[in-house]
Parts: C-alpha cells; structure tokens; sequence
C-alpha cells in the first residue's frame, strides 16, 4: 500500500524535529575518524556519491567549525586517488586535523582577499565543487553564493548546508536563511538547478539545497 504523500511528510518532517531537536545526542555528537563533523550522515554519504561520480579536483568549504567535514571530504579524495580541500572559517582551530590534502584559511568566506586566494588555486581544467557551511544568515550565503558559484564547473555542485532552519521544518525562530537565499540566488541565474534525487534519503539537513551547475 502506498502512503499518501502528505502523511509521508508528516512522517519525514516529524522525525527531521526529532533529530535536530535534541542534538547532543545526533548531529552535535557526530564523528568523523573521532573528530567532531556536525552533519547529517545521510547527507554525507550523498558527499561521496557526488564525489565519486564528479572527481572533483578541488573542492571549496565555507565554514571549517572543528574540522571532521573537512576530514571527511580528504578521507573521499583519498579513496577516488583525486582532490584538493580549502577551508576557510573565521576562527582558527588549531586542534583541527591535519591531512595533505587539506588547507585551513583564516577569514570570512566573504571577503575579497579570501575569495581571490581560493580563485588562485583553480588551474583551467580543475573540476570545482563548493560547500556552503558558514554563517546560515540569508544575506551571507547568499553573497557567498555570488562569489563561489563562478568557480563551480558544469555538471558539479555547489552544496547549500542547513536550508532546512526557517520552519524548512526546522528551527522557525531562525529567520531568512539559506533556503531564501537560494531562492533568491535562483531567481537571477539559469545556470544552476535543484537536484532533488540527492534527497532520496527523505530526511537531511539540506532540502532544494544540492545545486547542479547545468551550463
């Protein structure tokens, strides 16, 4: 028998409450080789299917916090033999793993000098995918959506985290934030689109947040 789509939503979206609501318990005690990683697993595992299938040379993320998705990223790259990882945060760590393949950048996502270092790093072929992690502000990521889906190549992602805060069903009280400025980001450009198969778990952190560079 098949379920009705709206009790399906109801199902999905009362569990996303469950696990986000107590999250010393999920997300906020979630590990990567012992480091903290603050994510959904289920989103993770999408991470690698992305990265299997696209090899990305380098990948961009916005928001380091304790390092594990940092880790988690090197540790793909280091299975697909491919990729280079910058990540950039305002605050440093220096508990903060270290890998080869990973280099931590001090400052905001948004600014001009960081913007113009991690762009100095993309050799004309590289294959780009971008995780936006940072400040889940509507006005941040979507200035971080301007400065880092240039550097996304066709076919790729860039990943918007988090656009489930809002009421998307999480965390009403937030305020516009990565949901609307993806929308809002949308509404200007026809070279990317959403992906909803990356969301075939039913319940991650980053509803019509997969964006696919389609041109």
């Amino acid at each position: 028998m098949t379920t009705p789509s709206n009790e399906r939503q109801a199902v999905v979206d009362a569990f996303h409450h469950l696990y986000c609501d107590d999250p010393e318990k999920t997300w906020d005690n979630t590990y990567w080789l012992g480091v903290p990683t603050q994510k959904c697993p289920l989103d993770l595992w999408i991470y690698q299917e992305i990265m299997f299938e696209q090899r990305p040379d380098v990948i961009i993320e916005c928001g380091t916090c304790k390092g594990g998705s940092a880790l988690f990223l090197a540790s793909i790259c280091d299975l697909t033999k491919n990729g280079r990882i910058f990540t950039i945060d305002i605050e440093s760590g220096p508990s903060r793993p270290d890998h080869p393949r990973v280099r931590y950048l001090l400052g905001s996502s948004t600014d001009a000098d960081i913007v113009n270092i991690v762009r100095q790093q993309i050799r004309p072929k590289d294959r780009v995918l971008v995780v936006l992690d940072s400040d889940h502000t509507k006005d941040h990521v979507l200035n971080e959506l301007r400065a880092y889906a240039p550097m996304v190549t066709a076919g790729s992602y860039i990943i918007v985290e988090d656009t489930n805060i809002n009421d998307h069903p999480v965390y009403a009280e937030f305020g516009p934030g990565p949901m609307e400025a993806v929308d809002d980001f949308l509404s200007t450009t026809n070279d990317f689109e959403i992906d909803r198969s990356r969301e075939k778990f039913l319940m991650g952190f980053n509803p019509r947040g997969w964006l696919r560079r389609v041109r």
